[in-house]
């Protein structure tokens, strides 16, 4: 088996653990059959971040079924680079599963909450707001690295910019929907990366 062969299998096996976990997530979040307002992300977001989430992920298929389908936008990595890749992946699935399992039915695919959303403040939420966009950094960065890509980084770069740019959107709905209690949770915990206490 070739080099390129061992990482496509790494990438396969990672899609095909994680494909169903957050498929199971998602449909268990929509037990209600709430149907949410999408429109309040905003056109722009409406417009780009899905299509640019969905060329990423036909990119991945597309090496996944066949490499050199994607040999056009391949660069040259050292196998210790494409193998780091390989963890990010195994660390960006571990984060995502923490998440779904702490959000459980809050779960949404957009910045509205649900009609029975409750503030989850444990898990990786203790310490971070925005857990599940982390792991889409790490996974950006993981699957581009295993598959030696400069297109699925650049278009996972742009989805998950734009799902940072929707953070301003998506607090507005919870200060608006949990008042205090939310924002002294902001006080308290960072956006992306853990905030930082100096001693006193």
């Amino acid at each position: 088996m070739n080099d390129e062969q061992t990482f496509r299998n790494a990438l396969l096996v990672f899609m095909v653990i994680m494909f169903p976990i957050g498929v199971y997530h998602r449909l268990q979040s929509r037990v209600a059959g709430e149907t949410l307002d999408r429109w309040q992300e905003g056109l722009f977001i409406l417009a780009t971040l899905r299509p640019l989430g969905l060329m990423n992920m036909v990119g991945v298929i597309a090496y996944l079924i066949d490499p050199a389908s994607m040999a056009w936008s391949t660069v040259a990595l050292p196998a210790w680079l494409r193998w780091t890749g390989v963890g990010l992946c195994a660390c960006a699935g571990a984060l995502v599963f923490w998440t779904f399992r702490r959000l459980g039915k809050n779960l949404t695919d957009t910045v509205v909450t649900r009609r029975e959303h409750t503030l989850v403040m444990h898990g990786p939420y203790r310490w971070v707001r925005h857990p599940f966009y982390d792991s889409a950094a790490l996974l950006t960065l993981g699957t581009s690295l295993v598959a030696a890509n400069w297109f699925l980084f650049v278009t996972g770069a742009l989805a998950v910019s734009l799902l940072v740019v929707r953070t301003r959107t998506e607090e507005e709905k919870l200060m608006a929907r949990f008042g205090g209690n939310y924002r002294a949770y902001v006080e308290r915990t960072g956006r992306f990366l853990p905030r930082i206490r100096a001693n006193r």
